[in-house]
């Protein structure tokens, strides 16, 4: 029915009701001339009848006397009268069945079969004018003082009952076009005025121009109607979504303040938290100057540093563009990451369970400044989630192609907003920091997912990261 569908209501709704007339009308049709085909069986039965009868008790002393003519005489006669006009032939035989005379002597030879003209005949009872021919045929008994004694063959004309079927056919479909044409014609209009709110509606809601407004007064009828609740209700909706987006709007300008705070924060979150391991170099490198390899060591270790809060500054700035000719992550970036840690550990004694596959991490090409802000992100707020003497862990893995960062904490289950802040993009409530929306959006823009289970005590946040960053980037 797909072919409706382009169809106005205006116009379907009427051929609804027309095809339903149809319908009703062509079931009355077939009833009246089914009633029409009764009347004329029992009529043209009751004519046959009083035709035998009459002729069985003119004949019926010939017969069996076998006075041939003036059985021909009586059937002669009775072709000639008024009542005649119907019948066609008739044919009168003896009890064997041979013809002692009929109509037409030509057609039906004297001592004839009477078999052989009776072939399509029926009996007086099942005697019908079925439409397919003018001309019925009937075979009775010729019953003579309640003694049967000879047949009676006849055929009548029934050309005028199939006129008046025909013409009462004719006078129905008329009567049923016509009918229909001036109901469909009425209800296509009534429907038409009925359903001019809809299609004002209609034109509301399509001729917007961006922007939807209301249906005039005028326009909606009155009363209580289903029709002028909807025309209502539809001004009442355009209402409500004007106001929404003026309340959108304003919303909107608050958070470009709030997104600067947010940046603002991030920065300082995301550079305050290497600082501790930074700081603690230096204090190494005063502590053993006389001791080139620990200098060599810190050195290195404040050079990746400074060039990670660097690269926290870009990707913090341009999430959506990443820089060509950033740093790609090594395993010295997971020796700093635990470096970093390594304070926050000790300052809460924590069990720290370390696992990092140097061969996994070799073999990727993904920028090392997003994936130590993701795993730093995530470790610090796992240490603060485990508490004194807890348990926190990094499992650094590649499997099928991706890069798996898996970091575990033995603390309470996460709260609903930092869940919010980890795995929604909705808009931020209360609580949970500004580190877990930013490794959400860098895992994103890195075209990874994340995955938490909180089971059995341990909470286990994955980060899975295609290994082939630039190939995800040039797709991007």
């Amino acid at each position: 029915m797909k072919w409706l569908a382009p169809i106005p209501l205006s116009i379907k709704l009427p051929l609804l009701a027309a095809a339903m007339m149809v319908l009703v009308g062509t079931v009355a049709s077939q009833q009246v001339l089914r009633s029409l085909a009764q009347v004329q069986d029992a009529r043209i039965q009751e004519l046959a009848r009083m035709h035998v009868e009459g002729l069985s008790v003119a004949l019926g002393p010939l017969v069996l006397r076998h006075d041939i003519w003036e059985v021909y005489d009586t059937l002669d006669r009775a072709a000639q009268a008024g009542e005649g006009r119907r019948m066609v032939l008739t044919a009168v035989a003896d009890e064997r069945g041979r013809v002692l005379a009929a109509t037409d002597p030509r057609r039906v030879p004297m001592d004839s079969d009477i078999a052989a003209l009776a072939g399509d005949a029926v009996a007086l009872d099942n005697l019908s004018v079925d439409g397919a021919s003018p001309v019925v045929s009937l075979l009775a008994p010729l019953t003579y003082q309640g003694r049967t004694v000879g047949q009676i063959a006849t055929e009548l004309d029934v050309s005028d009952l199939l006129s008046e079927r025909r013409q009462a056919l004719l006078f129905l479909i008329m009567g049923n076009a016509i009918a229909i044409g001036l109901l469909s014609t009425v209800g296509f209009l009534a429907i038409r005025w009925m359903l001019k709110p809809v299609t004002t509606l209609a034109r509301q809601m399509t001729e917007t121009q961006g922007e939807p407004h209301p249906i005039p007064a005028s326009d909606i009828p009155q009363g209580d109607g289903e029709i002028s609740r909807l025309a209502r209700t539809y001004n009442s909706m355009v209402g409500a979504v004007a106001a929404k987006a003026e309340a959108e709007r304003r919303l909107a300008e608050r958070e470009r303040f709030v997104a600067l705070g947010r940046l603002s924060s991030s920065l300082a979150h995301e550079i305050n938290n290497p600082l501790g391991g930074l700081l603690n170099a230096t204090d190494t490198i005063r502590s053993f100057a006389d001791r080139s390899e620990v200098v060599r060591q810190s050195a290195d270790l404040l050079d990746r540093g400074l060039r990670h809060l660097r690269d926290v500054t870009r990707a913090t700035l341009d999430q959506n563009r990443m820089d060509p000719e950033t740093r790609m992550l090594t395993p010295d970036d997971f020796e700093d990451i635990k470096l970093l840690i390594q304070p926050e550990v000790s300052r809460l004694a924590l069990d720290l369970e370390w696992s990092v596959d140097p061969s996994a991490v070799t073999g990727c090409c993904v920028p090392a400044g997003p994936v130590r802000q993701i795993a730093l992100n995530l470790l610090l707020n796992a240490c603060a989630a485990a508490g004194q003497s807890g348990r926190v862990g990094l499992i650094a893995c590649a499997k099928g192609g991706t890069l798996i960062l898996q970091v575990t904490n033995t603390g309470p289950a996460m709260p609903k907003p930092a869940l919010d802040r980890l795995l929604d993009d909705g808009p931020l409530s209360p609580g949970g920091g500004v580190g877990l929306r930013l490794v959400r959006d860098l895992a994103r823009n890195l075209g990874g997912a994340i995955n938490h289970v909180h089971e059995n005590g341990e909470t286990r946040i994955a980060v899975s990261l295609p290994t082939s960053w630039e190939a995800h980037d040039a797709e991007g």
